[in-house]
Formats: structure tokens, sequence, C-alpha cells
């Protein structure tokens, strides 16, 4: 699975990244500092788009009997003014009370979340040739698990142009020495809010103002949740018959290859757990044990010979929440939270 980021004729991408760091794919635009909303719309090519219904939608059927024009009055088209080229271009096919969100509504939607709190603006991009689009900011407020095991917090906002999905705001926590996605199932929190794109999705921005809740009552939940997990020890053994849980042979005649296969991921488990440098300040803990299996599906474990292929479905495991790695770092959550 590639990266899906619009990649314009010229070979510039639509994505921004800011504060110098590099994303995996390597592709976009990196800053040196903070941005503002303009200049992450600039950056990535994400302003002046005016995304705009047109209507008199029509299919023409040929058969051996002729052709038939069908029309369609209650649907319509989404197009753009492409960033680069000027040219239209059709984004979807939507019903009549369909009303787009433009980016520049995006971003400042999220401004207006935030306000003056501190947060800045830290990606930013088009997907799938324009049908998607994302901004996330950096929150000033993050996550002290144990007093020591700093967490960052994004507010993300994903808008589709294409009629398939609701404008939404996501909350996720990512750990800085490894960046690893967190997947956990937070009972007492929702982590994200979703606007529909009808008339009323204006007047609804204000409505997901008071959503912002989602952030403080996310952030405790996840803090009370770690925080159980980080004053729980945890032995090799135990962590090893979490793993095997998760990933044990259980053919009844397992062949050479898959034996070692199981072995090797063991072995690098094992070593995540009780030598790797990002579970210096947990180790021992429940909260080292779910970190370092987060970090093997991240990071070690196979995904192809070729390196681009590679790097893009280690990007996949952890970007998407319907990948086989999320619903491993779920069950890994599980079977070490629920003990706790």
């Amino acid at each position: 699975m590639s990266h899906a980021l619009e990649v314009h004729a010229d070979g510039t991408a639509s994505f921004v990244s800011a504060n110098g760091v590099d994303a995996w794919h390597r592709l976009g635009t990196v800053t040196r500092g903070a941005l503002t909303a303009e200049e992450a719309l600039e950056k990535a090519y994400l302003s002046g788009w005016n995304v705009r219904k047109i209507g008199d939608v029509r299919a023409t059927e040929y058969t051996e009997n002729g052709f038939t024009v069908i029309e369609s009055p209650d649907d319509f088209f989404t197009v753009r003014t492409n960033p680069k080229t000027g040219i239209t271009e059709r984004l979807g096919t939507v019903g009549s009370k369909y009303e787009p969100v433009q980016n520049e509504a995006h971003a400042e939607m999220l401004n207006l979340l935030v306000d003056e709190s501190g947060a800045n603006f830290e990606t930013a991009g088009s997907l799938h040739g324009g049908k998607q689009v994302f901004v996330t900011m950096k929150l000033p407020m993050g996550v002290q698990v144990g007093g020591f095991d700093r967490h960052d917090l994004y507010l993300s906002g994903l808008n589709s142009h294409d009629g398939n999905s609701a404008f939404r705001l996501l909350l996720s926590p990512t750990r800085i020495v490894c960046a690893n996605t967190q997947a956990m199932a937070l009972k007492d929190a929702e982590a994200s809010y979703s606007i529909r794109h009808t008339v009323g999705a204006k007047g609804k921005i204000a409505e997901a103002r008071k959503a912002l809740d989602i952030v403080f009552a996310y952030r405790d939940a996840f803090e009370r949740e770690a925080e159980k997990m980080i004053n729980e020890t945890l032995t090799l053994g135990a962590f090893e018959k979490v793993c095997e849980q998760i990933w044990g042979l259980t053919e009844p005649n397992p062949g050479k290859r898959m034996v070692e296969n199981h072995r090797l991921r063991m072995n690098t488990l094992r070593n995540l757990f009780e030598n790797a440098e990002t579970q210096a300040s947990i180790r021992g803990t429940r909260w080292a044990g779910y970190n370092a299996i987060t970090e093997y599906l991240d990071h070690h474990a196979p995904a192809g010979k070729d390196a681009v292929k590679a790097a893009e479905a280690r990007a996949t495991r952890t970007l998407t929440t319907s990948s086989k790695a999320t619903k491993e770092k779920q069950q890994a959550y599980d079977l070490l939270a629920l003990a706790a």
C-alpha cells in the first residue's frame, strides 16, 4: 500500500511537515519552525481549491442496441481547481444536501478550537488526488506517564471532498522516542468527533468547539490507563506469555520456516523489552511491555525486502486503524491492561 499522497506532474507533493522532521516517505516540504494555518495550506498546495458542486450528472450505457443516456438529477459532482494547473478536476459524486468544507475552513476550524493555547500546525497534506485532506496540530498540553514518560497530543482534522466520509476531528497521543501511535481502548473517553457535510456544517463548527472536551477527557483517560500499567511490574516470562498469545504457533505441525520466523520474532521482542533504550525509563513494567510490542510492530516486524515498499508497509501499520498490526496492538493492550 502506497503513501497515497498527491504528487503533481512537476514532482512536488502536497505535504508539509513542521519543525525539521522528515516524514517516512521523504516527500513534500519540511520547515524548520512552526507553521501558521496559512503557511501549512500554502506549502502543502491546499490553498484556493474552491471545492464546489456541479449538477446534471449523466451516464451513458452502450449496448448492441445503441446507447442510452441516464440522468441522475439528485447527484452532483464535486470538483476543485487544481492548485498547480488551474484545471477543473472531478473529486467525487455526492448528493444534493452535501456541502463542501473548504481547506481554508478546515484549518480555521482547528484554529478556532484551540484559540491561543500555543498549539502549532504540524502537518498538512492531500491524499488520493485531492479526495481527502488532513491537517494536524501539536497541542501544548501533553501526557506525563509516571511523571517522566512523556507523550505529545495531536489534534487532526480529516476531511473528504468526494462524499465518502464526514469531517472528523481525531485526537492521538504519540510516543516521542520511537513515534509509536497508541491504539488504546479508552472506555471513558471518545477520541474523535464527526461533522456531516450538510448545510449546517458551518454552524456545527461552534458545536464542535464544545467537543474539544474530548481532548481533556481522552488525555485524562489515557493518563489513568497508562499509569496503571507503569505501576505494575512485568517479568520477562509474563511478557513472553503475552507475545505467545498474540503470535504463538497454533498449527499442529508447523514447518521449519514458520518455526524459525517465530524464534526470530520472539528474540526481537525479548531484546526490545529487556534492552531497548526506548524502554529505559519504564523497564520491567506492563507499560514497557506494551511499548515493546508496538515498537516491534512499527519498526521491526518483517515488511519485505524492497526498501521503499517496506517503508510504505510500516507506515500503513502505524497510520491506519484497520491494519492487522493495529489489531495486534489492541490485543496486546487488552492482555496487559486488563490484568493490571
